[in-house]
């Protein structure tokens, strides 16, 4: 009886057989990373094609909300800026990607 060798160890090469094929053990977190591809990052990547889609097809007179929540008219665009008119005389200058969404032509009216 020998207490520096564990019991595993001991009864020797015929219990190291039972441990299976090691690209078994990979399947789990393969399939874990595959099923996180499409419930997680998929969508993310399509949300954000689908806002870019929207920021670059902005144009003068749209109604937009932006993600502080400022609605206002498009009044001037560039590259990266647009100009806001919040109420009558007041404009504000925003970045383009800070559009969260375009309304309804008329919708400030209802407001």
């Amino acid at each position: 009886m020998n207490f520096l060798l564990s019991d595993a160890l001991a009864d020797g090469p015929a219990a190291a057989a039972g441990q299976g094929d090691p690209i078994l053990g990979l399947l789990f977190p393969v399939g874990l990373v595959i099923v996180l591809y499409f419930f997680m990052i998929r969508p993310q990547v399509k949300r954000q094609k689908e806002h870019k889609k929207m920021t670059e097809s902005l144009g003068k007179g749209d109604e937009v909300v932006t993600s502080g929540g400022v609605v206002g008219r498009v009044m001037d665009l560039g590259d990266n800026f647009a100009t806001l008119e919040v109420a009558a005389g007041v404009q504000i200058k925003i970045r383009r990607s800070a559009v969260e969404s375009v309304l309804p032509k008329g919708s400030i009216k209802e407001m």
